[in-house]
C-alpha cells in the first residue's frame, strides 16, 4: 500500500432523522484502507435534496447510524490498499453514488449507497471501494467536480437511459431550478434538443434563458401550465419530460404522443392521484429514475470533458459551516448546487 495519511481528521456525523442539528464534528484516526479500497482526500463535496431526506428520516433506502453524510464529493488519492490497480496516489477523482452498480439495470445487490447505507463524503478522508472512483474531467476544479455524481448523472440518465435517449431536433422539458433540472437543460442543448425549462420566480427566468433555455413557462403566471408548452410545440406536445417536482399529471398534459416522462421524484414531498387515462392518451412511458451507473457517469464524464460544461455553482460554504450551507440549501432556493470545500 502507498500510504501518505494524514494522523488526524475530521468528519461529520448524523442519525437519519435528527436533522441539520443533529450534525456533529468529531476528528479520528483514518481508517487505513484495505483490499480494493482507496483513501480520498476530499476537497470539496456538494449537496442535493437526497441529503435533506436522508436528515429527515425521509430516504426511501436505508440509513446506516451514525452515518458520515453526503453522497457527492470530489479529491485526490493520498493513498491504495492491496490490489488496487486503476488509481494511484494524485489521480484526481469523484465518486459514484452506487459505488457496486457498474453497468447495467439496478438490482437489490446494487442498493448500498453513499451517504447512507454506506459513510459519505463529508469528511477530509474518504475510504472508498475503488471501482466506485471516476476521474475528474481536466477542465473542472474539485468543487465542480462534486457536482456531478446524484444530480448530473441523475440528469443523463433521464436523458439517454431509455434506449435511444432523447435525439437531437426534439423538443423537452425541465421542471424547476434545482441541480437536475440545470444539468438537464445544459445536456439536452449538448444533445440537440430543443429545451422548455419552467420556473416559479421571474428573477430565473432570463437565468434559464441565459443557460440555453429555448423557452421559459413561469408556472405561477400559468397555473395550467402544460397549456403554455403545448403552444410552444404548435399542439403537439414535447419528446420528453424531465419531471423532478412531481407534477406528474401537468408533465403528461405536456407531451406528444408516444412522449417520455423521467420521473425524478418530488421536491415538494406531495405525491397527487394520477389518473391512468394521462397514460393511455398519449401513449405515454413514464420511468423512474434513480441516478444511474458507474459506466453511465462515465459516458457523462467524456461529454462533460469533450464539451468543456461547467456546472453552474451558486454558493460555496468552508468545512466548519456544512450545517449552514445545508440551511442554505433548504431555504434559498438556490440558482445552481451548493458547495462545501474542504481546504
Amino acid at each position: 500500500m502507498t500510504a501518505t495519511l494524514p494522523p488526524s481528521v475530521r468528519s461529520y456525523h448524523v442519525n437519519s432523522g435528527d436533522g441539520i442539528d443533529g450534525l456533529s464534528l468529531r476528528t479520528h484516526e483514518p481508517r487505513t484502507p484495505g483490499v480494493g479500497e482507496v483513501a480520498v482526500a476530499v476537497h470539496a463535496v456538494s449537496l442535493s435534496f437526497r441529503e435533506l431526506l436522508v436528515l429527515r428520516g425521509q430516504y426511501v433506502l436505508p440509513v446506516k447510524p451514525d452515518v458520515i453524510p453526503v453522497s457527492d464529493g470530489a479529491g485526490q488519492v493520498i493513498a491504495v490498499g492491496p490490489g488496487v490497480q486503476r488509481v494511484r496516489p494524485g489521480d484526481r477523482v469523484t465518486a459514484a453514488l452506487f459505488p457496486y452498480w457498474r453497468d447495467g439495470p439496478l438490482t437489490p445487490a446494487y442498493l448500498p449507497q453513499l451517504g447512507g447505507s454506506l459513510d459519505g463524503m463529508l469528511t477530509e478522508v474518504a475510504v472508498l471501494p475503488e471501482q466506485a472512483l471516476v476521474p475528474v474531467p481536466p477542465h473542472l476544479s474539485y468543487a465542480e467536480a462534486a457536482t456531478l455524481p446524484c444530480a448530473a448523472v441523475t440528469a443523463w440518465n433521464a436523458l439517454t437511459g431509455d434506449g435511444p435517449g432523447i435525439q437531437p431536433g426534439q423538443t423537452m422539458l425541465t421542471t424547476g431550478s434545482g441541480g437536475v433540472s440545470l444539468f438537464a437543460l445544459q445536456l439536452g442543448k449538448l444533445l440537440g434538443a430543443t429545451v422548455i425549462a419552467t420556473t416559479g420566480q421571474v428573477d430565473k427566468e432570463q437565468r434559464l434563458r441565459d443557460l440555453g433555455a429555448d423557452e421559459v413557462v413561469n408556472y405561477r403566471a400559468v397555473a395550467d401550465w402544460h397549456t403554455a408548452v403545448r403552444d410552444l410545440t404548435g399542439g403537439r406536445g414535447v419528446d420528453r419530460v424531465v419531471d423532478t417536482a412531481g407534477a406528474l399529471e401537468q408533465s403528461l398534459k405536456s407531451l406528444a404522443v408516444n412522449g417520455h416522462v423521467a420521473f425524478v421524484g418530488s421536491l415538494s414531498g406531495d405525491w397527487p392521484p394520477l389518473d391512468p387515462r394521462l397514460l393511455f392518451g398519449v401513449a405515454a412511458t413514464v420511468r423512474a429514475v434513480a441516478v444511474g451507473s458507474h459506466a453511465q457517469f462515465a459516458a457523462l464524464t467524456e461529454v462533460i470533458a469533450a464539451h468543456r460544461l461547467r456546472p453552474v455553482i451558486e454558493r460555496a460554504f468552508p468545512f466548519e459551516d456544512a450545517g449552514a450551507a445545508l440551511r442554505h440549501y433548504e431555504s434559498a432556493s438556490p440558482f445552481g448546487k451548493v458547495i462545501i470545500e474542504i481546504r
